[in-house]
């Protein structure tokens, strides 16, 4: 089996991870606290594994194709955040379901973004040129998001310094730092990137290692938020809905090529969910559900990208063979 092959059948390698974990923890409601402790370093060295994929080098390359880039950064830091907060107008009063859906929904994806651009047909330079644009730039903006989104209440209750810093230092900041240094000493020689290509094999078993275990941790949690996920489950389909129309509207209104267009709804749809896992992680007790909507949202979007590798290029970015051939080559 090839990479892609193990990529385009993650959405199940998912699902069954969760219906294990849950499976597991209800059985052993005991071995919750040590799949809590394991899993932070799963996801240290899954944001790694990560990060090394991405050309955080070269963020200048994405500056290049600027009607493409000027696309993408109104989308996802302009046109995204009015849609979000709209969206929170519509559901409970929960402000651990808010901050679920404001961390996951803000931030656009830097990984299984390139796989499903590559799949649907879209423009994988254009994916990988700008995914560390905006992987830096959503670091940048989350908090100010959050800060304009929640109340005040909410915010200080929830986003704790002391408690967010360490746990963004650990499993963002030192994972993306030593990612920097790995692409700088792969590119430093051409034999050494065979070591990049294996480390892609990584995200897929580690993900599923990851909601496997928040699964067996937040067995309880998922049987309480149950009714909540059904509540927060349109919203997540319409979004998906919602920035495929929009990719559609600036590709138009930009003039953009087919395949940036897909690759741009690609961009809009796809969310950065394991990034803001450890702010949701280190959430204090009584916003678990921060973290199973986190989830939730994944699982939603992943489904939701199999409808997009079809809607896409066959009936929103449609376009001759001929053209898609041309694109790819």
């Amino acid at each position: 089996m090839d990479r892609l092959t193990l990529e385009r059948r993650q959405v199940w390698i998912y699902l069954a991870a969760i219906v294990g974990g849950l499976m597991l923890g209800s059985v052993q409601p005991l071995i919750a606290p040590s799949f809590e402790a394991l899993l932070w370093p799963v996801l240290a060295l899954l944001l790694y594994t990560t990060f090394v994929q991405v050309p955080l080098l070269h963020v200048r390359d994405a500056f290049r194709d600027g009607r493409f880039v000027f696309a993408v950064l109104a989308g996802n830091f302009v046109l995204v955040p009015l849609v979000v907060w709209v969206a929170l107008q519509w559901l409970p009063d929960d402000p651990a379901l808010h901050l679920g859906v404001l961390l996951v929904l803000l931030v656009p994806c830097t990984d299984w973004f390139i796989t499903f651009t590559q799949l649907g047909r879209g423009n994988t330079a254009r994916a990988i040129a700008v995914t560390p644009l905006n992987l830096l730039v959503q670091l940048l903006l989350l908090p100010v998001y959050l800060w304009l989104m929640l109340s005040a209440a909410d915010f200080s209750a929830a986003l704790k310094t002391e408690e967010m810093l360490p746990a963004a230092l650990a499993l963002v900041v030192l994972p993306l730092v030593t990612a920097a240094f790995t692409e700088r000493w792969v590119e430093a020689r051409p034999e050494r990137i065979i070591w990049r290509d294996r480390l892609g094999w990584w995200p897929v078993p580690l993900l599923a290692v990851v909601v496997f275990l928040i699964a067996g941790a937040q067995v309880g949690t998922v049987r309480n938020v149950g009714p909540v996920l059904l509540t927060v489950l349109p919203v997540f389909i319409g979004f998906l809905l919602i920035a495929a129309l929009m990719a559609r509207l600036l590709t138009r209104l930009l003039k953009l090529p087919v395949d940036a267009g897909r690759t741009l709804a690609f961009s809009l749809g796809t969310r950065n969910s394991f990034v803001v896992l450890p702010f949701a992680l280190a959430l204090p007790v009584g916003w678990e559900t921060t973290v199973v909507v986190i989830v939730f949202q994944s699982l939603v979007e992943l489904f939701g990208m199999v409808f997009y590798l079809w809607w896409l290029p066959h009936h929103l970015f449609k376009s001759s063979a001929s053209t898609d051939q041309r694109n790819s080559s």
